[in-house]
């Protein structure tokens, strides 16, 4: 059995959160959408598992 890596507790995550809000406006609006995607693809570097961040775009997509 391969065991899953540790997630966030509900505080990380809120701490994770309000860290994302202040990027996102402190990059404004026209920088915003390019902050995200360097976002995405740094975390995917850290990750390191291509399969993985595709499982987790196709659930960012659901229900938007």
């Amino acid at each position: 059995m391969t065991a899953s890596p540790p997630g966030l507790d509900i505080t990380g995550l809120e701490t994770v959160y309000d860290a994302l809000a202040t990027a996102i406006d402190q990059a404004g609006p026209d920088k915003s959408e390019l902050l995200l995607v360097k976002l995405a693809l740094l975390n995917a570097q850290a990750l390191g598992d291509a399969a993985r961040f595709q499982q987790q775009l196709q659930t960012a997509l659901q229900d938007l």
